[in-house]
Parts: structure tokens; C-alpha cells; sequence
């Protein structure tokens, strides 16, 4: 189930290093957290080195909590597709394996009618040259990252790779979706 206290809901999608996932997402108009972590793999407890060695399965993901009633769960769909590639299987640019692919984890039936309707949209209007590879898969346990990876981009803006990879995908979201961030 999506919904916490209140209003707030819930949202989990991996779009390659959850670094970039989580800078993307951090300053949206109604997201409250944005959590690095990993999920979808069948080792329990997993950490950053084994994730990485590709052996457990799981993905690096993050986890939104938002308030549905300034940004829909739609909208984060729309960009999250917009801010990475969901036509590279089990890859992101550089980094490469089945613990970077594009995926959705639905928490709710709602979620993923939305996340089909979505990529069957994205689909229909040749948003992207390549079929879409991102898949939807059960929410399973979501296991928070160690604190080093979480706020990593809000806390190394000029290390190599935040410069190089992050960067622009931020300033993309920035000239794009600007209306949709936090003054």
C-alpha cells in the first residue's frame, strides 16, 4: 500500500545510479524524501559492494514519499522517463549491469495501471527511437543504502562523476521542468 499518513504516498523507480535518481528527484514540488536503496533482487540485507558485484539481483532504486496532492504520481512517471534512457537494457551510460536498469516498482494497483498507460503513451507518440525496456516489477523489501549514498550529489557537486553524469540530467530537469521544483 502507497498511503502513509495523511495524504502522503509512496513511489519507487530505478533509472540507473540512484545517485542521479535521487538528485532528480530531491527538489520536486511535493516529494518529502527521496531515499537511495536497493530492491528487487533475492539476497536479504544487500549492501553497496555486493550490489555492485551484480550478483543479488536487486537494482539501485530510490524511494519517493509525496504528497498526491501537489504532484501526481503521473507526473514523477513523467520524469523519471524524461530523465534517463528506458530504452538501454540493464545500462546507463557507463554504468552497466542488471543493478542499473530502468525500472518500476509498483506499490499499488493504481500505480502500475498508470506506469502501462504511461509507456503505452511514450510508446504511441515516438517520444524515444528504441522500444521502451523498462520494466515493472513486485515491490519487494526496500532496503535503505548506507548513508554515504544518501544526498550524495547535494554533498559532492564537484566530485568527477556528480560533474560529468549528474549534473547535466539536473540542469536538463531544471531547463525542462522548472515549474515542477521547489522555488
Amino acid at each position: 500500500m502507497t498511503s502513509l499518513s495523511g495524504n502522503t504516498r509512496q513511489a519507487i523507480f530505478a533509472g540507473g545510479c540512484f545517485w542521479c535518481t535521487e538528485a532528480v528527484f530531491k527538489d520536486v514540488r511535493g516529494v518529502s524524501r527521496v531515499e537511495s536503496g536497493y530492491i528487487g533482487g533475492h539476497l536479504p540485507n544487500p549492501d553497496y559492494r555486493s550490489v555492485c558485484e551484480g550478483t543479488t539481483g536487486h537494482a539501485e532504486a530510490v524511494r519517493l514519499t509525496f504528497d498526491p496532492a501537489q504532484v501526481s504520481f503521473r507526473d514523477l512517471l513523467t520524469l523519471f522517463f524524461a530523465t534517463h534512457d528506458p530504452t538501454s537494457l540493464n545500462r546507463q551510460g557507463g554504468d552497466v549491469g542488471t543493478q542499473y536498469r530502468s525500472a518500476v516498482f509498483p506499490l499499488d494497483g493504481e500505480q502500475e495501471r498508470e506506469t502501462r498507460e504511461v509507456v503505452q503513451e511514450l510508446t504511441a507518440q515516438g517520444v524515444f527511437d528504441r522500444p521502451i525496456v523498462t520494466t515493472l516489477e513486485p515491490a519487494g523489501e526496500f532496503y535503505v543504502a548506507e548513508d554515504a549514498h544518501q544526498d550524495f550529489y547535494a554533498r559532492n557537486p564537484r566530485q568527477g562523476y556528480c560533474l560529468a553524469v549528474i549534473a547535466p540530467k539536473v540542469a536538463k530537469l531544471r531547463k525542462e521542468y522548472g515549474d515542477r521544483l521547489r522555488a
